[in-house]
């Protein structure tokens, strides 16, 4: 009986879909699907379609043991199937130009280089916020998506700022400058960060917590900024970084 109880109060995350009906239908219905995770050995049935709507889309696919979804699933029928959906819909890149259109304001975007980890996007999404940050990038793979972890840290931000997934990082800042966007990099061996001229439409890129800004990035920027310590530790976390930089750019914004 103490078994029962316990299945029957077992409850799925916020941002968790099990079972083949319900992964389809967030699939079919257009919600936005971070990644999908398929027990080894399941592809009878629906889970084949499931498996072919989810590359259509590009959703990333992962393959795990079946105790190891026995274990996330919490006790929920879960068929095979399990998918991690984001609390809010991502958008396009175009939608969050055209917020800056609509504000009047030359374009202010931040592009995280594969940050991985959930509080730190959150902290970030609220201080772009606080800031008028347009909207947030973040690359398909190799990067924490939106979660219900990031919605919490994030203080309810997640809900005003604008995000978009985006595959070749290289290729989307290459893009961007063809925006007449000035491109920006956080690094150790560029100049103090308040000596640089942040006024004009601005992609700012954030580097991951333990690598930084990879170098194919860095070398597609346009000047590299950093925060000059005295410290003994050499390095600030991601989103403390990131907030310094977002205010001294909003700073030099609303000053211009």
């Amino acid at each position: 009986m103490k078994n029962e109880a316990a299945l029957g109060a077992a409850e799925l995350p916020d941002d968790m879909v099990a079972g083949r009906n319900a992964v389809m239908e967030a699939l079919k219905g257009g919600r936005s699907v971070n990644k999908l995770m398929v027990a080894n050995g399941s592809n009878e049935g629906s889970i084949k379609e499931i498996i072919a709507i989810a590359k259509e889309k590009g959703v990333n696919i992962i393959y795990l043991e079946r105790s190891k979804i026995d274990s996330m699933a919490r006790g929920i029928r879960h068929q095979g199937v399990l998918a991690q959906v984001s609390p809010v819909d991502y958008v396009e890149l175009e939608d969050i130009l055209q917020v800056a259109r609509e504000r009047n304001e030359p374009p202010f975007i931040v592009l995280l280089d594969e940050l991985e980890d959930p509080h730190n996007l959150g902290a970030i999404l609220r201080t772009a916020d606080a800031t008028g940050v347009h909207g947030v990038l973040i690359p398909k793979r190799r990067s924490c998506p939106l979660s219900a972890t990031v919605a919490k840290t994030s203080a309810g931000a997640v809900e005003y700022v604008p995000v978009a997934r985006i595959g070749n990082v290289v290729q989307t800042i290459r893009r961007l400058k063809d925006l007449c966007l000035w491109v920006a990099a956080a690094d150790m061996d560029g100049t103090n960060y308040y000596e640089a001229d942040m006024t004009g439409p601005l992609l700012l890129v954030i580097g991951s917590e333990g690598h930084g800004v990879g170098r194919l990035v860095k070398e597609q920027c346009d000047f590299i900024v950093k925060l000059p310590m005295v410290g003994r530790i050499n390095s600030l976390n991601a989103s403390v970084a990131g907030s310094i930089l977002m205010y001294e750019a909003m700073k030099q914004r609303r000053s211009s």
